[in-house]
């Protein structure tokens, strides 16, 4: 047999415990999570022939439907948003495993008659069924609906079978809320049967992270401070807050809506050691030792000289004119939450001594981009001494969204007689290479949860490793006696002025994307 296919980490990416009877209830059901992607995503699985057989989905929410009415719902939602399209044959298959059941998530009542619906399916199936509750609810419904579910033992599984819960984020809003809500769970739910999802893992260029450096001999080598100068993630949004999600965002902010726990994943496996193997729990005790490595910021002015916040003022993005963040609809006036920030982390291991790590989020950028970029350190030597190579440095990005690939950036020369050096790139880009296109985030990590896999799901250490960085900065901010300042950036633009100083101090410049 050949070394490629005794690699062990290869064996398990090639190897998926298949999904068995399955019985999927949502909380909240009549959300636009549902609509959008829980129920399209399952609509493709089916598409794909990877739903376990005898499937059935139940939407628990307070409104009034009928299970016809339900599913002329979720039909309009798959219409819109499925990827692989519409088929109305599929539709008329598939949509017979939808149901709905209605019911307030305080009401005893309704938990013992979810019970009886799906002992009735399991009645019809001719044998028990594993159940998955996902909750999609706003978070303060996530221990309402865990006590009922304990109440009524939806929580015990049948005889053989198993009882999960996924868990949408926010995981609390700092490390006592979480620190609760894993007690909750905890009481209900074991931590093997329970996931916190975060749909960023379930990108496909996120998951080929661990691929890209660990089975691949041309990358690992150079995947240290020895080789590489700097490591920088970029989430930029070109969007503000539509759709009233102000007062949602509001109360939470881009450090706590976005670098806790997506940037922070990605920055994880970035970072991480090579696991013992690709089990859950292999992968996930080394994620969460890259959180526990992080360089602590120990002062208002530690975290002033390392960590820049700001809002957005009036411009224009994609060619239309935007209010000021404190102008928007549901949104403070008075406002001191964060549209932006960008953070200098350092993480304290041998691999990654005096590497700097810059992160960066933010609403109202010019585009729509998630990205990994790895700076390769230049040549202690420049022979060519014709050419100012200042910026060309060598570069591996990961692109997690919109396109998602990989690309290469190195110094060749140009064609003709002169000694000119121009930067090329080689790239990679998963639609055109695979023809086909990625599957949804919530595809992979439905199927994961059915099956078993929690490899992409955050434990509770990590998720509380998380928050403890995060509720620093957070102190920081909104109680000490002096506060670093809040800045501010024309929408439109790529951040505040503060932001760029912060790099150029360290003779360093973000990415231009």
């Amino acid at each position: 047999m050949s070394e490629a296919l005794e690699n062990p980490f290869l064996d398990t990416l090639i190897t998926r415990q298949r999904a068995e009877p399955c019985t999927v209830v949502i909380f909240g059901a009549s959300g636009d999570l549902t609509y959008r992607k829980l129920v399209p995503a399952l609509y493709n699985l089916a598409a794909s022939g990877d739903l376990p057989p005898q499937f059935k989905v139940v939407g628990f929410a307070r409104r009034e439907k009928s299970d016809d009415g339900f599913r002329a719902e979720m039909l309009e939602g798959n219409k819109k948003f499925s990827r692989q399209g519409h088929n109305d044959e599929l539709w008329a298959s598939f949509s017979h495993s939808i149901h709905y059941h209605r019911s307030e998530f305080t009401d005893a009542a309704g938990y013992a008659s979810l019970k009886a619906l799906l002992d009735k399916f399991d009645a019809e199936r001719g044998a028990p069924a594993n159940r998955l509750f996902y909750l999609a609810t706003a978070p303060e419904y996530f221990s309402v609906v865990l006590e009922q579910l304990a109440a009524a033992g939806l929580n015990q599984a049948p005889e053989g079978k198993w009882s999960r819960v996924v868990c949408e984020k926010p995981f609390g809003k700092d490390l006592p809320s979480a620190q609760k809500l894993n007690r909750i769970v905890g009481e209900v739910f074991e931590e093997k049967d329970t996931y916190r999802i975060d749909h960023y893992l379930g990108k496909e260029t996120a998951q080929n992270l661990m691929v890209l450096r660990f089975a691949n001999e041309i990358f690992e080598p150079l995947w240290n401070s020895r080789y590489i100068d700097h490591v920088q993630i970029t989430c930029s949004e070109n969007l503000g807050m539509e759709g009233g999600r102000g007062g949602y965002y509001d109360t939470a902010g881009a450090l706590r809506d976005m670098v806790q726990n997506h940037l922070f994943q990605l920055l994880s496996l970035v970072a991480m050691e090579p696991p013992t193997d690709l089990s859950a729990d292999s992968v996930r005790d080394e994620k969460v030792k890259v959180i526990r490595s992080l360089r602590p910021l120990t002062s208002p002015a530690d975290v002033a000289a390392n960590v820049i916040r700001a809002q957005y003022t009036e411009g224009v993005v994609d060619g239309v004119k935007r209010v000021g963040y404190r102008q928007e609809d549901r949104v403070n006036p008075q406002s001191m939450t964060e549209s932006y920030v960008a953070l200098r982390l350092k993480i304290d291991t041998w691999r990654w001594q005096g590497v700097p790590f810059y992160m960066r989020m933010g609403k109202q950028l010019p585009k729509k981009s998630t990205e990994i970029s790895l700076h390769f350190k230049r040549p202690p030597q420049n022979l060519f001494k014709t050419e100012d190579v200042t910026g060309n440095d060598n570069a591996l990005v990961i692109r997690i969204q919109p396109d998602e690939g990989i690309s290469l950036r190195m110094l060749s020369k140009q064609p003709g007689v002169l000694l000119r050096m121009q930067p090329v790139k080689m790239d990679f880009h998963y639609s055109t290479s695979f023809g086909k296109a990625s599957p949804e985030a919530y595809e992979r990590l439905l199927l994961d949860a059915m099956a078993g896999d929690a490899t992409l799901f955050a434990r509770n250490d990590e998720v509380e490793h998380a928050w403890r960085y995060i509720d620093v900065i957070e102190d920081a901010w909104h109680k000490s006696a002096e506060p670093p300042p809040m800045c501010e950036y024309p929408a439109g633009s790529w951040g505040p002025r503060e932001a760029d100083e912060m790099l150029a101090t360290d003779g360093r410049n973000w990415r231009r994307i």
